[in-house]
């Protein structure tokens, strides 16, 4: 498995494209200086020495030694040893409504920015369960299967936006459903599901799939986002700013559903949680409750040594530096007024 040690040291690489820019703009401004001084022939038999050609030759030198000594930096490694590792986790999908409704601001910045941020310190929170994402408005999709990278998880949730999935509404069963799909199937005693949702389902179905499930071993707790009073649903119409209408025109407003989540967490064997009782404090106790959850043992591949191959790179980049110390501004005489095809 291959991997950077300290990939943050490629941001040296961001020099390259300045120095270009840089060494571009040089040659031309001593361009401009050489036509003011007078004629460019005469101006090159007054300095017959130097070579243009000489001078690329040492800036590109340069410009790899750089990129060389970026990569060596970043140290480029390659897994050696690969073995199994035994531990225990729950198995926690967690199941983000992106539905139109939550781009509503009666929470700043809205409903689907805060959902984001508390699932991510969610994940952070879960840390040594594996954890999944599912994502849904009318539909439902594996947005990323269980996992222990805690890392991928925080990006897929950030990448989370109504426009990937184009059935509108917010249909929990479809959540519910996939869940059950995406969680593995011999387990059933080891698996939770968190929802974080406005609850604005008018489906009863989402009730009776939570029972369903929770009578298969899955645990199912709600997440509330929005306040009871609501405010309008920004959408986009045509690239225009716009609020959500219904078939007369009118403006809707979108409210939390608290007593609907209420009820499918019941009915799942969990509990509700609104975000606005304090993060920390629904953090917390959805901690204490994955913690009840009987753990089970899985087995893991993972590489834990390395070998570093920082040496490949840093030993051409001394060598451009080399090369570039030693070649000179001035032409070389040794080939000057000879024929050296005779």
């Amino acid at each position: 498995m291959f991997r950077l040690e300290h990939p943050i040291y490629l941001i040296a690489l961001v020099i390259i494209p300045i120095l270009i820019i840089l060494f571009f703009w040089a040659i031309r401004s001593k361009k401009n200086a050489i036509n003011r001084l007078g004629n460019q022939d005469l101006i090159e038999r007054l300095m017959p020495q130097f070579s243009s050609i000489r001078y690329s030759f040492k800036f590109i030198f340069i410009i790899l030694a750089i990129a060389f000594l970026a990569l060596s930096w970043a140290n480029p490694q390659w897994g050696s040893k690969r073995e199994k590792v035994k531990r225990k986790s729950a198995d926690l999908m967690i199941a983000l409504d992106i539905s139109w409704s939550m781009n509503a601001t009666d929470i700043a910045p809205s409903r689907l920015e805060r959902s984001k941020k508390f699932a991510r310190k969610l994940v952070q929170e879960l840390a040594g369960d594996r954890v999944g994402v599912i994502i849904f408005a009318g539909a439902a999709h594996l947005h990323m299967p269980l996992t222990i990278d805690y890392s991928a998880a925080s990006l897929f949730l950030d990448s989370a936006h109504p426009e990937q999935i184009l059935t509108q509404g917010t249909s929990i069963d479809a959540a519910i459903g996939m869940a059950e799909l995406a969680f593995e199937q011999d387990n059933d005693q080891h698996k939770a599901l968190i929802i974080i949702s406005d609850g604005e389902n008018h489906d009863e179905k989402a009730i009776a799939a939570a029972k369903k499930a929770h009578e298969k071993g899955m645990i199912i707790f709600t997440i509330g986002t929005g306040t009871p009073e609501g405010a309008y649903v920004p959408i986009k119409i045509n690239n225009y700013n716009d609020f959500k209408r219904d078939a007369n025109g009118e403006l809707v407003r979108s409210q939390l559903n608290e007593e609907m989540l209420t009820q499918v967490a019941e009915a799942g064997g969990g509990k509700y949680y609104n975000v606005l009782s304090g993060e920390e404090a629904v953090l917390n106790a959805l901690k204490n409750k994955v913690e009840e959850i009987e753990k089970r043992e899985f087995e893991e591949r993972m590489f834990d040594e390395y070998e570093s191959y920082f040496w490949i790179f840093l030993i051409p980049a001394i060598l451009f530096l080399v090369i570039e110390f030693l070649i000179s501004y001035r032409k070389s005489n040794i080939l000057s007024g000879r024929d050296i095809f005779s």
